[in-house]
């Protein structure tokens, strides 16, 4: 422990308990999510579309607080609301996945951003993956294989939700390349509030084109503002507290944490069991996520857009 300290402030990083803490929380509040979509009784879209929406006031007024001084660029904005579109397609995938695929599943490929990312990274470097590059790509691919045919094993249904929550792990990927850019201007809580601004009208209208039902039924509002609370403002405001002060490798050990507390959900809730196989696929993938995680970040990856 003491080892890991001294590393953290050789590299700057000043963490302490309440850090972790937040940490861990903010993981394990977002891994809440795909339990909270199931329970409400709109659409999966819909529902990413009040996740969104509920927040903005209180955002808003943190965003309001933090701002900085001066106009913001016309280029910056742009930059935002695009990532806003991409967060919406993510945010769409990954619930319609959601809805036909096992907990767990669903959010080791909805976290899968973190290995497109680097795999684009090595593709616009035009030069071959490191030791550790290459070990993430082939645990990604061997994990995702085994978990894919797994899901096959069970229904169609099952792998058509694993490859949409995959697609939403891409949306992910473009969300990001954006978004980290405008944050070290505009900040966090701002971006985060003009994601949801231009990302709910989106979320709306694919609900709509779906035929979504938008507005909660028998299963009421409870739901639906759980699910904004836990996701967008604990689990993405302790997110933007604590990730500044921890190095990499810890947060990506952080994040697997994510699909364990899913998996148990998804078998305490709905009782989606896992076979040893499946056990094997997601440390696997699991540990792509964290190998991506620590790699080192690619110049190409970073200014890319």
């Amino acid at each position: 422990m003491s080892e890991t300290s001294g590393t953290a402030g050789k590299n700057g990083f000043q963490a302490n308990a309440w850090h972790f803490a937040a940490l861990l929380g903010g993981n394990a509040a977002l891994a809440l999510g795909p339990w909270l979509v199931r329970l409400t009784d709109t659409g999966p879209v819909s529902a990413g579309f009040w996740r969104l929406l509920l927040p903005i006031p209180l955002l808003a007024l943190l965003a309001w607080r933090a701002r900085s001084p001066g106009r913001m660029d016309r280029r910056i904005l742009l930059m935002v609301i695009a990532a806003g579109v991409f967060f919406a397609f993510d945010l769409a995938s990954w619930h319609v996945g959601i809805e036909r695929t096992r907990l767990g599943n669903a959010t080791l490929f909805g976290n899968s951003g973190s290995v497109i990312l680097m795999v684009w990274g090595v593709i616009a470097m035009r030069q071959a993956p490191s030791a550790k590059e290459a070990a993430a790509i082939a645990a990604a691919v061997a994990g995702g294989a085994i978990l894919l045919g797994e899901s096959l094993d069970i229904s169609t249904t099952t792998l058509v939700g694993d490859l949409f929550c995959l697609l939403a792990g891409l949306f992910y990927a473009f969300y990001l390349l954006p978004a980290q850019r405008a944050r070290a201007t505009l900040g966090q809580w701002s971006v985060l509030l003009l994601v949801c601004v231009s990302a709910a009208p989106v979320l709306l209208a694919i609900a709509l084109l779906l035929g979504e039902p938008v507005w909660p039924g028998a299963a009421g509002w409870k739901p639906v503002v759980a699910l904004a609370i836990s996701s967008q403002l604990i689990g993405q405001g302790l997110l933007v507290y604590s990730l500044k002060h921890f190095p990499p490798l810890i947060i990506g050990m952080a994040l697997l944490t994510q699909p364990a507390i899913a998996a148990c959900v998804g078998w305490l809730a709905f009782r989606e069991t896992l076979t040893p196989l499946d056990v094997i696929g997601m440390a696997l993938v699991g540990g792509a996520l964290m190998l991506a995680r620590t790699a080192k970040p690619l110049p190409s990856a970073r200014s890319s857009s």
